[in-house]
């Protein structure tokens, strides 16, 4: 096969990389600022790494398949004439997955000698070219160490390229925040100056710069506001609340005697009972908001930006109905919520499996969060109507046996 046909040799893998990272930071600073703020980091971030990321070459070697063979000539130079010599031509194709470009570029750890195919599609062609009526076994030999040498190549590409993978998409996550960062403080410079501006951008969703006892929003100082940004439970707040709420389940889990006599509503009230100590008194029950009623929640002048609804188990629709509720009556403003459950009856493991699919194959499903474990469950939620608005949802299981004797 001609030498044209080398592959690994039309530049160097790294470059190409290199020149891949610095587009990501390009294509963010591009990014258009509204659809920055509105579009959730995690969205914004998977459709740049479907960008970024590269896919890697794959041989499908057990796809390999065999041309007919054919007969083809070589010229040799004897002494002072050009012969021509009368060859077989043995031709397989093997079909491969990933970016083909990375069949020309060289990986950082090579040979000397680079391997030999044509590229046609997504399949290369390997020969072997002999004298006629040579031996199969030593055609087939010639061509599975041509494949050996190809792979080998590729798996040097392949690990060059996870490498760069990683890297990028923690450079993707790293761009998109600081980006919406700087983004958000001049939006908010803007609205503190106090001038007219001349286009008035849609308000937006932050997080409340607050202390860990105490809710208290950002206020905007500017007397006319082209920009004002919705207050939000910050994550820490949030984590805040999700941890009063886990340490009292523990408590009335290690008190099954005392817990096993209280109905919903003691237990809602108790757990009332922390949040109230621990946010200062702004957690209430039994709050009207939008569609429905809550039994917890934590509110911001008008704006709720927790949301806790309470369960006893009576099996996997009783998941189905309490999310329907709870995204009926969230909001718009509403980002952040907790479902928790009291298992009465049953085994707990048993319930919570059944409970963590029931979350899953609901419609308003995005993709499972960071915490996964029998205490807590975290889930991704998109908004009723409004697939690009996030709301986060913490599934706390609490394990509370009723008494017998009680109704």
């Amino acid at each position: 096969m001609s030498s044209s046909n080398k592959l690994f040799g039309r530049g160097e893998l790294r470059s190409f990389l290199n020149h891949e990272m610095e587009n990501i930071t390009r294509v963010v600073a591009r990014w258009d600022e509204d659809s920055l703020l509105t579009t959730p980091e995690s969205d914004i971030c998977e459709e740049l790494e479907q960008k970024f990321l590269i896919e890697p070459l794959v041989l499908d070697r057990d796809g390999t398949t065999a041309d007919p063979v054919k007969e083809g000539y070589r010229t040799v130079r004897d002494f002072d004439e050009d012969v021509r010599i009368r060859q077989t031509i043995v031709t397989i194709s093997i079909p491969f997955t990933g970016n083909p470009d990375l069949l020309y570029l060289r990986p950082s750890q090579f040979t000397l000698s680079a391997p030999v195919a044509k590229v046609v599609g997504n399949e290369l062609k390997l020969q072997w070219m002999g004298p006629l009526n040579h031996d199969p076994q030593q055609v087939r030999g010639n061509l599975d160490h041509q494949v050996e040498e190809i792979q080998k190549w590729v798996g040097w590409s392949t690990e060059q390229i996870k490498a760069h993978n990683a890297l990028a998409a923690q450079k993707i996550a790293a761009e998109v925040q600081a980006r919406k960062g700087r983004v958000l403080d001049n939006r908010n410079l803007q609205a503190s100056l106090g001038f007219p501006m001349r286009e008035r951008p849609d308000a937006q969703t932050y997080s409340v710069p607050i202390t860990r006892k105490k809710i208290v929003p950002r206020r905007v100082t500017a007397t006319s506001e082209p920009f004002r940004p919705e207050p939000a439970l910050e994550d820490g707040q949030y984590e805040a609340a999700l941890e009063v709420l886990r340490n009292q389940r523990n408590a009335l889990e290690r008190s099954p005697g005392t817990s096993a006599k209280m109905g919903e509503e003691e237990i809602r009230n108790l757990l009332l009972m922390g949040l109230n100590s621990h946010f200062e008194g702004q957690a209430a029950g039994e709050v009207f908001n939008n569609t429905g009623k809550t039994d917890i929640l934590i509110r911001v002048e008008d704006r709720h930006i927790f949301i806790g609804e309470c369960k006893i188990w009576k099996g996997p629709k009783t998941i189905t109905e309490t999310l329907d509720q709870l995204l009926g009556y969230l909001t718009w403003r509403d980002t952040k919520a907790a479902l928790l459950l009291f298992i009465r009856s049953g085994a707990p493991g048993d319930v919570i499996s059944k409970a963590t699919i029931k979350f899953r194959e609901h419609s308003n499903y995005k993709h499972d969060g960071k915490h996964a474990t029998d205490e807590r469950h975290d889930f991704v939620f998109h908004a009723k109507g409004d697939t690009s608005r996030e709301i986060k949802i913490a599934f706390l299981p609490f394990h509370l046996p009723k008494d017998p004797g009680t109704d």
